[in-house]
């Protein structure tokens, strides 16, 4: 969400929870601009991660600058990782920006030390419309009556996979339709993902003489740096075969990582890379996801909405297409649906000026102009509809992003709650150590979740 980048392994350091109201209200923030509320013209400085969207909301920032002249939104771009970091470090020294771009695996540790201004008071005031937003994605930033975010778009997950490829092994879209997928054999699930492995002698994964040690193309290419939520897969298989994240989300403070249901998801990974069909962990590229797709030396991978142009545009060096997720033993498909939204630093000097922006963001004047762009799907029902439109316009067949939304059951929210990112470096620590073959994954589940609720406590 959008654009959503992934929540990854990007740790907010120990500086955030230091920080306090007193270096927030520091008085050379850089929201300041050297000028005080009232005084005149305002600048506000605004953040956000995915290069792929910044043209977008440089429009908004453009249209919001036409309608109030006296305020100009200044964009800062910095990639995902170095973003978080760079983040932490202002806001530690009281010169954060006024507005940010905001994920869910990182807003709760911002309430928590009090970086983010409650707007529900403006949200009443203004008589915001909270209806308009995708089922659920308002919910997602409150806590305790208090609002710290206007929903600004969606991402669900889908199957991407190399359309060569799969015509290679004899293999047909329709083929992809209607996977089905358990954690005990893998379903028609694994069956493609074998067929779509191939050694370096030409035999695919359905071949007995198939050479797990000399694999040319990897049928399924997995992320392993999902933190504790595997968005890009273990989360979706797991959520397919009955499992929960928490006792109740958000705000949950009981994890259950040691769900029998989660264990039997990542042995079945740690069976799909034993056989050769998907990289070993230790031998997997240090390159990107979409990288190692794009060079041909893998097949199938499941990805988020936000990766669309990503694997469809131009820039694409295979020809890939979309699929489903899979359907699980509960009858289902799940996707994990994340939102983002734009919060507001509790310590800007210019409150009100920020909150028109962030009103402006969470509006279909703006969600208008992002969803004519086909980047990523707006949170409001309205301009989603308009963004599926603009894809279909660019020959993009993205429906499946979006049927998820329309199923009911169809999604599942990503665990929100304190000690996000110490439970993020617990839980990643733990698969990792699984696929490196160190633990069997009963024992390094019940390890992780002991560790994780033990934050709680």
């Amino acid at each position: 969400m959008i654009n959503k980048m992934r929540a990854g392994t990007a740790l907010l350091c120990g500086l955030l929870v230091g920080a306090t109201l007193t270096a927030c209200g520091g008085s050379g923030g850089s929201g300041d601009s050297g000028q005080n509320k009232g005084s005149g013209p305002v600048t506000l400085n605004y953040w956000l991660w995915d290069d792929n969207q910044q043209a977008s909301y440089q429009s908004c920032a453009d249209a919001f600058h036409t309608a109030n002249p006296n305020i100009t939104v200044k964009i800062t771009q910095t990639a995902w990782a170095q973003y978080w970091q760079n983040l932490t470090t202002q806001l530690a020294a009281g010169e954060a920006p006024d507005v940010w771009t905001d994920h869910v695996s990182y807003y709760p540790q911002f309430v928590t030390s009090g970086q983010l201004l409650d707007i529900q008071p403006y949200v009443d005031a203004d008589k915001v419309d909270l209806g308009q937003y995708q089922g659920g994605l308002a919910d997602l930033w409150t806590k305790d009556g208090k609002r710290y975010g206007l929903p600004k778009d969606w991402d669900t997950e889908a199957v991407v996979y190399n359309s060569d490829m799969l015509a290679k092994q004899g293999l047909a879209a329709g083929d992809l339709a209607n996977l089905t997928w358990n954690p005990a054999d893998g379903g028609s699930f694994e069956q493609v993902i074998a067929k779509l492995s191939v050694d370096d002698k030409g035999r695919n994964g359905l071949d007995p003489a198939f050479d797990k040690d000399h694999v040319a193309v990897y049928g399924y290419l997995p992320e392993w740096n999902d933190g504790s939520q595997g968005q890009n897969g273990w989360g979706e298989l797991a959520a397919a075969n009955g499992f929960t994240f928490l006792d109740k989300n958000p705000w949950g403070t009981q994890y259950k990582y040691d769900d029998p249901r989660l264990v039997q998801t990542i042995g079945w990974y740690k069976k799909l890379t034993d056989a050769g069909f998907a990289p070993k962990f230790d031998k997997q590229s240090t390159l990107g996801i979409d990288a190692v797709m794009n060079s041909g030396k893998a097949a199938l991978t499941i990805a988020g909405s936000w990766t669309i142009n990503t694997y469809l545009g131009d820039g694409a060096k295979q020809k890939f297409a979309l699929a489903p997720l899979p359907v699980g033993p509960v009858g289902a498909r799940k996707s994990a649906i994340n939102g983002l939204s734009d919060a507001i630093w509790a310590g800007t000097r210019h409150k009100d000026e920020s909150w028109k922006w962030v009103k402006f963001l969470g509006s279909s004047a703006c969600q208008d102009i992002v969803a004519a762009n086909a980047v990523v799907f707006p949170a409001i029902k309205t301009a989603t509809d308009k963004a599926l439109a603009a894809h279909k316009a660019k020959n993009h067949d993205v429906q499946v992003y979006v049927d998820y939304t329309k199923t009911p059951g169809g999604t599942f929210l990503l665990p929100i709650t304190d000690h996000g990112t110490e439970v993020s470096q617990i839980v990643q620590d733990s698969l990792q150590s699984v696929i490196l073959g160190q633990t069997d994954p009963a024992a390094a589940l019940a390890k992780a979740n002991q560790q994780v609720n033990a934050l709680f406590s």
